[in-house]
């Protein structure tokens, strides 16, 4: 969070490749792979449609546009021998469009951005020894356009019950049922279908009578839904010969109020407060911080070492802040501002705190030091910031939902514990950087390669497990290099797009290294927050009231947008994070007082 420099190189290899059209290869196992019957065998998207122009070969191609929460896929699902190599290429048109498959043992996906000029996409992969079918898909990505996909090929050996041997659709899933509600998402589960042929492929869920989404389970948890919102789903099976059966009826469910107990306005001011420390922007004493603050977090909880996870925080020495108050009077001053309807957190971590939690002893400890400062202080809560080197991934670690690297492991597992101890009025926010939140939609941990950054994007799989506690994600929009955004353009901090293009990844999600079936999915409006230095001084980055202005206008309202264009309208964003308030202070309150009054205002 203290003044640092962290710079992102990034290379992006999309492996196109412009070659004069060609015939399909004799091996191609595809149904209808040119379109030339329309959309025969393949299941799509909404609004999907084989047209006559452009085409690269024949007389028609695939023409497909995202809309809202739709990726426009197309997909079949194929049989196909186990032990057996497959290359599967496309030829494609469009801003962004993701070709692949998946089946048991099987997920290779490529994609790339070959605009207004035809260019194929190639990936392989060889099937497990219980894999018997694959489902292969094209698709674009939120907010990219219209796309086209022409001259599909698999090529390799055909599995038993090739296309046209089987003409029968498997049962109908019974037992539709919708729970495990909490205020972001809900389960949607059944039970299986048979198949004449033994197989049932995949499942595709419908949500509110939109595009199905393929799972190849019997469950599935869909997030990014609004708190208090009824939804209704419906589910259908598939086989792999491409005959889907009726679907269920419509089952509904609710999600859960979002986070009563933590009362927070609708628009929130989140501000750090040098409580340990002094660095030339002055001391202040929690009973003179402003009250245009509506979160105070106190900087900063450090480990008695990297690795103990024993965190401990003191006021500011006398003989580093002369006018530091007593205990009491900083205990007697967080009292007043709790009963002014502010909350204050312990902040863990900075940039100087290195915080790894290798050990489950680590874990334990730091469950139990941080609690010990929550009740030594009667705080409302705990803020994440840890920078550095305190959070990686292994190498393999690819799994958002269930890592296997011990320092994410643990620190997830303290900070449920925590949550679990302090109830709903537990206020949990995170601080992250750049480098390790949205750098995930290129990088993430060490890559297949190992050659990466082990802390690329390492933040992903916490952020993911507590996103159902999680009160406010303020990720640092500065001290940060060039970020790729969702258009694939790289966006540098100091100016408004910045700060679009990085709020909009987390409100809409985004794939993990550009994988599609592998997505990090959005956090509500509710829980994010943008994060600014308050002054030229605080941190590199700086960004003018003015364009901070502007990219809110832009994501809350959909007016003042600059070049970068977001995936929707986001009019419950949370409000804005600084570092900090001394160094607001400082700079004569800039940004207390002109963000507090144009927050307000929005309602």
């Amino acid at each position: 969070m203290r003044i640092r420099r962290l710079v992102v190189a990034a290379t992006a290899a999309l492996g196109l490749v412009t070659l004069p059209a060609t015939p399909a290869l004799a091996a191609n196992i595809v149904i209808n792979p040119g379109f030339e019957s329309g959309l025969t065998g393949w299941t799509c998207a909404a609004g999907a449609q084989a047209v006559t122009s452009p085409v690269h070969g024949g007389a028609k191609a695939l023409q497909a546009t995202p809309a809202g929460g739709d990726l426009a896929r197309c997909q079949q699902t194929i049989n196909v021998k186990p032990s057996s190599a497959y290359t599967l290429s496309a030829w494609v048109r469009g801003n962004y469009v993701f070709l692949g498959a998946t089946g048991t043992g099987v997920n290779a996906t490529t994609w790339g951005s070959p605009g207004a000029t035809w260019n194929k996409l190639t990936t392989s992969f060889t099937t497990g020894a219980n894999t018997t079918s694959v489902t292969i898909h094209v698709n674009s990505w939120y907010g990219q356009g219209t796309y086209q996909a022409d001259d599909v090929v698999l090529d390799g050996p055909p599995g038993d019950g090739g296309p046209g041997d089987d003409t029968t659709p498997p049962t109908v899933p019974t037992g539709l049922t919708v729970g495990g509600a909490t205020p972001s998402s809900l389960n949607v589960s059944w039970s299986a279908s048979t198949d004449d042929s033994g197989t049932v492929a995949r499942y595709e869920v419908s949500r509110d009578g939109g595009a199905p989404s393929a799972v190849t389970t019997t469950s599935t948890t869909v997030h990014g839904l609004s708190p208090a919102t009824s939804y209704r789903f419906k589910v259908r099976a598939c086989d792999g010969s491409g005959n889907c059966s009726a679907y269920t009826t419509e089952a509904e469910g609710t999600t859960k109020p979002g986070e009563p107990g933590v009362g927070l306005p609708k628009r929130v001011m989140v501000g750090y407060l040098h409580s340990s420390f002094a660095n030339g922007s002055g001391y202040i004493r929690m009973s003179d911080v402003p009250a245009a603050w509506d979160v105070i977090n106190l900087a900063f909880g450090e480990p008695t070492s990297v690795t103990s996870g024993d965190i401990r925080f003191s006021l500011c020495p006398v003989g580093e802040c002369p006018n530091v108050e007593s205990e009491a009077d900083f205990i007697a001053a967080i009292k007043a501002k709790q009963a002014a309807g502010k909350k204050v957190l312990i902040s863990i971590g900075g940039q100087n705190g290195q915080v790894q939690l290798t050990t489950t002893a680590a874990r334990d400890k730091f469950v139990q030091s941080v609690g010990a400062i929550i009740d030594r202080y009667g705080l409302d809560g705990l803020d994440i910031d840890f920078e550095g080197h305190s959070l990686y991934l292994n190498q393999g670690d690819t799994n958002l939902a269930a890592p296997t690297t011990p320092v994410i492991v643990n620190l997830i597992a303290a900070l449920k514990s925590l949550k679990a101890r302090y109830g709903a009025k537990f206020v949990l926010t995170m601080a992250p950087e750049t480098f390790f939140v949205q750098l995930g939609y290129q990088f993430y941990g060490p890559g297949a390669s190992g050659a990466a950054d082990n802390r690329s994007a390492s933040y992903l799989p916490v952020i993911h497990a507590m996103r159902d506690d999680l009160t406010l994600l303020h990720v640092q929009d500065y001290n940060s290099g060039p970020i790729m955004g969702l258009d694939n353009q790289y966006h540098t901090m100091g100016g408004h797009d910045f700060h679009v293009a990085l709020t909009d990844m987390l409100l809409a999600g985004f794939p993990i290294m550009g994988n599609a079936n592998n997505r990090f999915p959005a956090l509500r409006q509710d829980q994010v927050a943008i994060g600014l230095p308050a002054a030229p001084w605080a941190g590199n980055g700086f960004t003018t009231v003015a364009e901070v202005q502007k990219a809110f206008d832009c994501l809350a309202k959909g007016t003042n947008c600059g070049s970068y264009q977001p995936r929707g309208v986001y009019p419950n964003l949370r409000g804005l994070m600084t570092w900090s308030i001394n160094w607001d202070r400082y700079n004569s309150t800039e940004f207390s007082r002109n963000h507090r009054a144009y927050l307000d205002a929005l309602g």
